[in-house]
């Protein structure tokens, strides 16, 4: 029985699954912590990753790294790390993505470009911010490369060949074109004032090294297209991800260009394509509303059921850290609606969980505006096991909602990959994992009214209309 593993290098933690190579059974599992934070070093990563997997290898044959996106790993001619990463969710850089979109002629060239409008996510944001704000560490950078790719140099011993990544991950760089699968120098060179050594972007089922143990190491991917991997999505599935961020996206067959900005085209971990929307606020904004009424997260989600539709009134916008869509880097979190009457902690439960999904049921629309046509939601992350979100969900995306069993899809997904790469087939293995909860309800349109009508007042330079008010 072929062994495989998947590793997800994420925000906040590490997690290695072992599975069985045909069937996708997960046999032995490892987790480690991250620290809380926009930046780290890439040093601590591996040594978290390290711990996480000892004693769980044996006997495995293949692995794969699935890394969070868009962080910004830098490196010098000797490989050393020149200082520590920029994560995703470090807004320093939102003031160079305005200028670089401004520079290139506005939203529509860059999404012409590379799929996407870059925000302060991306990684060429970062490398703007850098090469302006520490000048002497950027006269040091020789290569720059994504956590995942990182991970998976090291693992194959850092050899002098060089490092590589894939298309999924380099998707969401803003140097990479998913619509011609090749790098735009050009845009790398205008963020950060010179050319930079870049990974090879490997081919989805490609082999690219080995462990010093002798495992055959895959390609890896972004954690995202590692989760839609570990999904097995097809057309009509949307993927709603809830865990430090807000993920909704799918598997399309063309790529996309959205100039406003919300869908990122990205590339997906198959060959095909995953538009994306992200939102910063998730999973916290629950842990939020949760301490704010001093109950844990069960008591926290019963009380939020114990509110009807509306919250009496209350709408949250939940931009706790910022946003990133919209984009709202400065923003904060805004209560509005409260009086005497609704000022109850089961109107508070009920607006946190609205407030948090209402963006995501945005973000599907607008998926849907860039040809999506969503049959159904696949509700995962951390958050997604809540009652009160299961519930909530199906009455704001008004679709049928799928919530798998527990696991650690991004860590599934990439094990799939290795079981792909080891078995050389033509399409990744054919893994089913049963027992998927179903819920539905009737939608609650003036549920998604109200928070439209509060974030345009409280933003109004954001011009969005109303939300889409059948499906």
């Amino acid at each position: 029985m072929p062994l495989v593993a998947g590793i997800d290098s994420s925000t906040q933690s590490v997690k290695v699954v072992v599975c069985d190579a045909e069937t996708g059974a997960v046999l032995r599992t490892g987790r480690g912590s991250h620290p809380d934070a926009t930046e780290c070093s890439a040093e601590v990563w591996w040594e978290a990753l390290r711990a996480a997997s000892s004693g769980l290898l044996d006997g495995v044959s293949a692995l794969s790294v699935a890394g969070q996106q868009h962080g910004m790993v830098t490196l010098d001619e000797a490989g050393e790390l020149v200082r520590p990463a920029l994560l995703w969710n470090d807004t320093r850089s939102a003031p160079d993505a305005d200028d670089l979109v401004s520079e290139l002629g506005g939203p529509a060239a860059w999404a012409s470009a590379v799929g996407s409008v870059p925000v302060a996510s991306f990684t060429v944001t970062k490398l703007r911010w850098l090469a302006r704000h520490e000048p002497e560490l950027a006269a040091r950078v020789a290569q720059v490369v994504l956590p995942h790719d990182y991970l998976t140099w090291r693992l194959a011993g850092a050899p002098d060949a060089g490092v590589t990544t894939d298309r999924g991950d380099a998707s969401g760089t803003g140097y990479w074109s998913p619509a011609t699968g090749e790098y735009r120098a050009d845009l790398l060179e205008r963020a950060f004032g010179r050319s930079l050594v870049v990974p090879r972007v490997a081919g989805a089922a490609e082999l690219v090294g080995t462990t010093e143990d002798g495992l055959v190491l895959a390609a890896g991917t972004g954690d995202n297209m590692a989760a839609a991997l570990g999904l097995g999505l097809q057309p009509g599935d949307v993927a709603v991800s809830l865990g430090t961020s807000g993920t909704a996206f799918a598997v399309a067959t063309q790529a996309t260009a959205d100039a406003s900005g919300e869908v990122a085209g990205f590339a997906d971990a198959t060959g095909r394509f995953l538009p994306l929307v992200c939102t910063l606020n998730a999973a916290r904004v629950l842990t939020t509303g949760a301490q704010l009424l001093g109950v844990d997260l069960d008591r926290f989600s019963a009380l939020a059921l114990g509110a009807e539709p509306g919250a009496g009134g209350l709408t949250l916008l939940p931009y706790l850290d910022g946003e990133r869509t919209p984009n709202l880097p400065s923003a904060t979190g805004a209560l509005s609606g409260l009086t005497r009457a609704n000022g109850t902690p089961e109107n508070l439960a009920r607006a946190c969980v609205e407030g948090m999904l209402c963006g995501l049921a945005d973000a599907v629309d607008a998926l849907s505006a860039q040809g999506v046509s969503p049959t159904r939601v696949l509700l995962i992350g951390g958050a997604a096991a809540s009652p009160a979100v299961q519930q909530v969900a199906a009455e704001l995306f008004g679709l049928p909602i799928h919530v798998p069993l527990p696991g650690e899809y991004v860590a599934l997904g990439a094990a799939r990959q290795a079981a792909w790469a080891l078995g050389s087939t033509a399409e990744p293995p054919v893994w089913d994992f049963a027992g998927t909860l179903v819920r539905t309800a009737e939608p609650q349109r003036d549920v998604r009214s109200r928070f439209a009508s509060a974030r345009d007042a409280a933003h109004p330079s954001l011009g969005h209309g109303a939300p889409q008010s059948a499906r």
